[in-house]
């Protein structure tokens, strides 16, 4: 249930139409010194009619600006209607981490916002609750509060109560968590914001996305158990999270205004997988191209993994060289197949799945080229868990760019590579291209699923499918069955894309295009969906992660 729209009074509305138009104009500025060539190769193609191209261009360089979230809050928070909260629900209790708190204008900051949303706080740390344990002994436990752990500096929005509460009336779990942003000491400009994907285990185990901007049930055992924790903010989260018989809510709204988030943790590099991993097969098909093939294949002979076979699928080769190339492999080292006729990428790696006789199955372009030894040990460990379905690598194009770093649905009304043309070195999006993390989707450029998985939901589609999106369709297939696709940042690979088969500009390859993409839209609805991991307030326009104008 929602209230209606305050209307501003004239003066208000004037004043702040005034804003928008100078903060739009300073946006463009910003994107314009940013990135001139690429700023005028997107008014190019606006001019020239291609609007799709155009929108996906402008949307990652107009998140570039400084001020793109100043733009964004005056655009979409300004006058949007609030949550209505339940008339009666349990009451919310602040915990707010004191110990060790020097800065006086900053804990008075979160007391005051505290106070005039009504909020009961307890400062742990103080000499009245020294802490949790007299915390704990002093919550009206009766009243089954829902506890909201909070460092000193962060404050809350207006309308945080309403909607934690509103949640909380729909019988929510034990953990709820909402967006933030980073509001600094003497500032009132807001920066930096986090909009949160769905709940995501394994992207939580690196980086504490949930703690101090969330509110969650408690016992008082859970008090106690990390009452002499340092960071008991991050160890209650971490302990409820643990136990709850359910995931977390996200709730997609900013809440939170902090000082400062905990930051991720990279993973180490390299992974020590383990040594009893099942038997793999890796399917590498082929047309032609010996130069990459041969690259390929030298990478898989140096990697490192206790049984694993090679299957070359050889479609349609006509070079001499290739083929004496192919008719001198090592029978004991690699098997060639053939599978003659039109490409259909789908069609041959089914086939070759079905003669295959490893556990796992590795589905791999004959255009990457493996730079790390361990790659195929660090995908295997991840697709032999219960709840995963296909893991996918981090792909590098050859000038050290991101080319894959998971799939997001939605992006361009079909689904797009994460984080692309980023450097691996840089921040990013939080460094979500640096963590392993459950994605929607991954390619099957390079890609690792236990058999019995791939041939439990059919396989990969070959009528709907036979180039482009099969990979997403197989991923959606296994996400349904209950086996996530992973993306793993610890397998990084070199990949030549499209050097092989090129872009299908031709006639003939664009309408197979148009007609795979129709399926896609038809089959998962990508062009209505936002993708889980995502955010609504993410443009689904670009692949970077850019904050939607």
């Amino acid at each position: 249930m929602t209230t209606g729209v305050t209307r501003l009074p004239l003066h208000r509305r004037i004043a702040r139409r005034v804003m928008l138009s100078w903060l739009t104009f300073r946006v463009y500025c910003d994107t314009f010194l940013a990135e001139p060539n690429r700023f005028a190769t997107a008014i190019k193609w606006r001019i020239l009619g291609k609007r799709v191209r155009a929108r996906s261009q402008l949307a990652a360089l107009l998140g570039l600006s400084p001020r793109a979230y100043r733009l964004w809050v005056l655009r979409r928070e300004t006058g949007t209607p609030a949550v209505q909260a339940p008339h009666s629900s349990p009451p919310i209790v602040a915990l707010v981490d004191a110990a060790g708190a020097h800065d006086a204008p900053a804990l008075r900051a979160t007391l005051d916002c505290l106070q005039a949303l009504g909020v009961s706080a307890y400062l742990v740390g103080s000499e009245a609750h020294p802490d949790l344990e007299s915390v704990a002994a002093d919550i009206a436990w009766d009243q089954q509060p829902w506890l909201m752990p909070m460092r000193v500096g962060d404050i809350l929005a207006p309308r945080a109560l309403a909607h934690y509460r509103h949640a909380i009336a729909q019988g929510s779990p034990a953990v709820i968590y909402a967006d933030d942003d980073i509001i600094p000491a003497g500032s009132r400009h807001r920066h930096d914001p986090h909009f949160k994907p769905a709940w995501n285990a394994p992207l939580f185990e690196h980086w504490d996305f949930v703690s101090g901007a969330c509110v969650v049930q408690a016992r008082p055992e859970d008090l106690r158990a990390v009452t002499t924790t340092p960071d008991w903010v991050s160890a209650l989260v971490a302990r409820i999270i643990a136990s709850a018989a359910t995931e977390p809510l996200h709730l997609p709204a900013v809440l939170h205004h902090r000082r400062m988030r905990p930051q991720p943790v990279l993973p180490p590099q390299p992974v020590n997988p383990p040594r009893d991993l099942p038997s793999l097969s890796v399917i590498v098909p082929t047309r032609n191209g010996l130069d990459l093939l041969r690259t390929c294949l030298d990478g898989l002979a140096k990697t490192r993994y206790p049984d694993m076979e090679v299957i070359v699928v050889d479609n349609n080769s006509d070079d001499p060289e290739t083929l004496e190339f192919l008719a001198k492999l090592d029978p004991n080292r690699y098997r060639v197949l053939r599978h003659p006729g039109p490409f259909n990428y789908s069609a041959i790696n089914n086939r070759a799945v079905e003669q295959a006789r490893g556990t796992l199955i590795c589905l791999l372009n004959n255009d990457i080229e493996i730079t790390d030894l361990d790659w195929l040990a660090t995908m295997a460990a991840t697709a032999i868990r219960p709840d995963v379905g296909a893991v996918g690598a981090r792909l590098l194009y050859p000038d050290g760019r991101i080319q894959h770093a998971g799939v997001v649905l939605g992006v361009g009304k079909a689904a797009g590579h994460a984080h692309k043309l980023l450097r691996p070195e840089e921040r990013g999006y939080h460094w979500r291209h640096a963590l392993p993390q459950f994605t929607s989707a991954v390619t099957a450029a390079c890609l690792v699923v236990m058999r019995e998985r791939f041939m439990a939901v059919g396989m990969l589609n070959e009528v709907d499918f036979p180039v482009a999106f099969n990979d997403v369709d197989l991923c959606l297939r296994l996400n349904a069955r209950g086996w996530q696709s992973f993306y793993e940042p610890r397998a990084t690979l070199i990949h030549h894309e499209s050097v092989s088969r090129g872009h299908g500009h031709d006639p003939v390859g664009a309408a197979r295009f148009a007609g795979e993409l129709a399926a896609l839209k038809r089959l998962w609805r990508t062009d209505a969906l936002c993708d889980p991991y995502h955010h609504p307030q993410l443009s689904d326009a670009s692949e970077r992660f850019a904050i939607a104008l």
